[in-house]
């Protein structure tokens, strides 16, 4: 089943759009900033705060990245009017950093300092290694005036490790996660035993230098070696959090939700869905193998 369902989820951004938003349903929110509400609030009933992403990358075009900007202080009202408990991430490429590097920096700082007005914080996404030098570039420029701001950094480029001992004297917030776009050999770790370990050295030099960290993972296996290491290290639990995308392994996240642990659900929405959905799936092609399973469940509850 293992090899259908990769198959299935390779050969998805061929197949017509319905059929795609059918799979990626349980990554996706909605079309519409009510439906990342909805989808908040039942995160928020079951102990789980939230960041909220307008879903879109790669724009070339500046009144799209301004429109995007605009859609983004829309959230951060939203989320003072609606009292969730949620934050923004956001993608520097739909904020027009292919367009022009200052340009997109002007947007993010005027973004950031709107989530300041709303005692709120905003997270830059990292994207693909084309953007890994920029990416940092800006969020250092704006911790230059802002605390409330943090970036990604990715335990599968050979480059983490380095980037972090560079970071380290802003004693950054940042989320820690594996890294899902296709690098080549010379920028990324193939070996997922070597990522593995990479994540895991990355966090512990944050954690034991007093970074924040988001640490954003659903493998157990890394979920406890996070928790070895704030054992060891007898770290206040308002020093980091755990991390988990929408719709996978929500067993896991409320395991780590009922010991006590803080916990940050990634809610995307929006009609520029298609993109992140193929990519999604094709990290986690065991997402069809579910949903394949619960068709044939109801089929046959629907035959008897």
């Amino acid at each position: 089943m293992g090899i259908f369902n990769k198959l299935v989820a390779l050969s998805l951004p061929f197949f017509p759009k319905p059929i795609v938003g059918f799979f990626s349903r349980p990554y996706i929110a909605g079309e519409h900033l009510s439906d990342a509400v909805r989808v908040v609030k039942s995160l928020m009933a079951e102990g789980a705060c939230a960041t909220i992403d307008v879903l879109g990358e790669e724009v070339t075009d500046k009144s799209r990245a301004l429109a995007a900007l605009d859609n983004y202080i829309t959230v951060l009202n939203t989320i003072e009017e609606e009292k969730l408990d949620a934050n923004i991430s956001i993608k520097l490429t739909q904020l027009g950093l292919k367009i022009d590097k200052e340009f997109c920096f002007q947007n993010v700082r005027r973004l950031v300092e709107e989530a300041r007005k709303h005692r709120n914080f905003v997270r830059i996404d990292m994207e693909d290694s084309s953007c890994t030098s920029d990416t940092l570039e800006i969020y250092r420029r704006l911790r230059r005036e802002f605390d409330n701001v943090g970036t990604v950094l990715q335990a599968y480029l050979r480059r983490t490790i380095q980037d972090i001992n560079d970071l380290l004297p802003l004693k950054p917030n940042l989320r820690i996660c594996k890294g899902i776009y296709v690098e080549p050999r010379e920028i990324a770790y193939k070996d997922k035993f070597i990522i593995n370990r990479n994540f895991t050295y990355a966090l512990e030099k944050l954690l034991s230098h007093g970074c924040y960290v988001g640490i954003a993972t659903h493998d157990e296996k890394l979920v406890w070696e996070a928790l070895r290491i704030i054992d060891q290290l007898k770290l206040d639990r308002n020093r980091f959090e755990f991390q988990m995308l929408l719709g996978v392994d929500p067993q896991l996240r409320r395991i780590i939700i009922r010991s006590g642990y803080k916990l940050r659900v990634y809610v995307p929405f929006g009609t520029e869905w298609f993109a992140y959905s193929t990519r999604r799936l094709k990290e986690n092609p065991r997402i069809v193998g579910y949903i394949m399973q619960n068709l044939i469940d109801q089929t046959l509850g629907r035959k008897q």
